[in-house]
């Protein structure tokens, strides 16, 4: 279901019939005070009336009104609707195909990168999305992407996007780096790296868009994010630069002290007030001086958030095995928060489609 790149929207009756049940029981839950706020009930009964249209079997474009401003508002309008079914339940528990996911090998440049494909349905082509994992790499101990990885990488899929995973660590024999001081994989080097590598092999597909590829990146890859994104890292490949870009909760501080930052892309900046393992303070002295500077840089803060929000389902708990914290010593808390998590999302897909 291609919902925010034009591809073809449909319904079939157990789609219908699920969302008819979720909208009931939101409405019982809301009513005794148990369901999320009214905008996600108001959501979903909205994604409803639109997938019961007669013209369903369309495009967002063909029913939206001819500007792309409202095409645009349309495509949120499905993305805030999907953004609620996908917090009110686990993942997995609605009727959605799953996204394909598939391991696959790109050359990089001192090294073969493994990473995970998540690939969209359709022929495409579809917009591309490279999203880097944080410190603790992309793999759990089972050797399947970690829940935070897998979550966005089928919900983006779902929403119509190519989505590769490289693996920066596994694929040099490292394992998890939180704890490591001196790390030979340098966020604004070998990752930005990596994330040229990706970007090359993404637009060899034919299935995929060259001129639409995005990029996404938490805590670490996070920071590698505001590395590649700087004017002076400009590709100098003759492909399609990175259209757009999200940081969730990156250590800000060595890119606000440089001189020479200057984001040459469209920048999203997503992080917790309460973040006390990389803080907020700095994230938002850099986007301040940014749009000063006329860069399109947002940033949004979530109150009573800490690291790792969008989480799917991890309770808050205290690390004590870090390198680097915001107090410096080694201590800081990561856990899920759902008004953050929801809020996530939605902007996210939202930002990725202008």
């Amino acid at each position: 279901m291609g919902f925010l790149t034009g591809q073809t929207l449909s319904i079939t009756p157990k789609w219908e019939n699920t969302l008819a049940l979720l909208m009931a029981r939101m409405k019982m839950g809301h009513e005794t005070g148990k369901a999320p706020a009214r905008r996600s009930l108001d959501d979903v009964a909205m994604l409803l009336t639109l997938l019961r249209r007669p013209e369903r079997g369309g495009t967002i474009a063909d029913r939206a009104p001819e500007s792309r401003k409202a095409r645009g508002a349309g495509a949120r309008l499905v993305a805030q609707a999907m953004a609620a079914l996908f917090v009110m339940l686990p993942l997995g528990a609605l009727p959605l195909a799953a996204s394909a996911q598939t391991l696959v090998r790109v050359p990089g440049e001192d090294v073969e990168l493994t990473a995970v494909l998540y690939q969209p349905d359709g022929p495409g082509p579809h917009p591309g999305v490279i999203a880097l994992h944080g410190c603790g790499g992309l793999f759990n101990s089972s050797g399947a992407p970690s829940a935070r990885h897998a979550d966005w990488g089928q919900m983006l899929a779902r929403a119509g996007f190519m989505v590769l995973m490289p693996d920066s660590f596994r694929s040099r024999g490292l394992g998890a780096q939180c704890g490591i001081v001196s790390r030979t994989v340098r966020a604004s080097r070998e990752r930005v790296a990596d994330v040229l590598a990706a970007k090359a092999w993404l637009q060899a597909r034919s299935d995929v868009k060259s001129s639409a590829i995005s990029l996404i990146g938490w805590s670490n890859g996070g920071a590698t994010v505001l590395a590649a994104v700087r004017r002076d890292r400009r590709p100098a490949d003759g492909r399609p630069d990175i259209a757009r870009a999200v940081a969730f909760y990156p250590g800000c501080r060595s890119q606000v002290e440089s001189p020479q930052f200057s984001a040459r892309l469209p920048l999203l900046i997503l992080i917790g007030e309460a973040d006390d393992w990389t803080p907020a303070a700095p994230c938002q002295a850099l986007a301040k001086a940014a749009v000063a500077r006329g860069e399109a840089v947002e940033i949004k803060l979530y109150k009573n958030a800490f690291h790792d929000f969008d989480h799917p389902q991890r309770r808050l708990t205290e690390r004590t095995d870090l390198a680097f914290s915001a107090r410096g010593d080694g201590r800081a808390t990561a856990g899920t928060n759902p008004e953050a998590r929801a809020d996530a999302l939605v902007r996210v897909p939202a930002f990725l489609a202008r």
